[in-house]
């Protein structure tokens, strides 16, 4: 059979594949690059799913989330920097994702009235509905994974958080 080919009419999955050929040659790392390349693949997936649900909306994920995130929070306002962190984004990707949500009156800049340096980025009213309506958008179309159950998802956000731990990025 040729790489890429199908058999019995069922397309054939190249992680497979690739897990194949990789156990044919480095059997000691074969798992480890279909997990990669799993998770890759299903965070391009789920992006798109995402993307195409929030589209009608004019939002990109991005946006969305730093909608979200000021939504959440008490004052409906954080520091660009702070958002940055919660967000886990370089400050040049909120400073554009901002930028571009303050264009469509959605958010607006401000300097902290403690500390003049630091700037904030304030959710309008507009934003806090628009946000509402994506979110609910979202929850329509289960995230992306309508076929997964509730236990289906707690396992893959588990399985990935000891990724994260092994990454150092949380503690265990």
């Amino acid at each position: 059979m040729a790489y890429g080919g199908a058999v019995n009419s069922q397309p054939l999955d190249p992680i497979s594949e690739a897990h194949r050929q990789w156990s044919a040659r480095w059997p000691e790392h074969a798992d480890q690059m279909a997990a990669v390349t799993s998770v890759m693949r299903a965070q391009q997936i789920l992006l798109g799913r995402i993307e195409a649900v929030l589209k009608p909306y004019g939002l990109t994920f991005a946006a969305y989330e730093a909608l979200r995130l000021l939504a959440f929070t008490r004052a409906g306002r954080l520091p660009m920097g702070k958002m940055g962190e919660r967000l886990m984004v370089h400050p040049a990707s909120v400073t554009n994702v901002i930028g571009r949500l303050e264009a469509r009156g959605l958010v607006r800049r401000a300097p902290s009235p403690e500390d003049r340096r630091v700037v904030l980025a304030e959710i309008t009213g507009d934003g806090r509905a628009l946000a509402e309506t994506a979110t609910g958008a979202l929850h329509g179309a289960g995230f992306g994974l309508p076929g997964l159950t509730a236990e289906q998802a707690a396992a893959i956000t588990g399985a990935l958080r000891a990724v994260r731990v092994s990454a150092g990025e949380i503690g265990p």
